[in-house]
């Protein structure tokens, strides 16, 4: 359950990410046509970046690269929200991130290894 329910918690914060990157891109364009284009470019750029660098099953990357990825993608969500006038989310969000991280990583709690 423990194992189960920080995978959960690391998928949903990637997912808020995007969302996240979206509502950012929606927020600081200028006109309809360039808010559509960031809130929708933004989250797909991330999600390529994320699934080639970042996610498990990525198969372009080594340990180190999959660590930037992730502190570059949380981090930017955190500092797009910030940005947008809620710091205390954006510093909600980066520490949970940080501790959901922490705990998959000192206790092995990758998804595919038994446990």
């Amino acid at each position: 359950m423990w194992r189960w329910g920080n995978l959960l918690l690391a998928f949903l914060a990637e997912l808020v990410a995007l969302g996240i990157f979206a509502y950012w891109g929606w927020a600081t364009g200028g006109t309809t046509l360039v808010r559509w284009l960031l809130a929708v470019a933004l989250p797909v750029v991330t999600a390529i970046v994320w699934g080639l660098f970042a996610a498990p099953t990525a198969t372009h990357t080594t340990p180190v690269l999959r660590w930037i990825v992730k502190v570059l993608v949380f981090g930017a969500a955190g500092a797009a929200l910030w940005s947008l006038g809620h710091p205390l989310l954006a510093v909600g969000f980066v520490v949970v991130v940080a501790a959901n991280l922490l705990i998959i990583h000192v206790q092995k709690l990758q998804p595919g290894k038994p446990g």
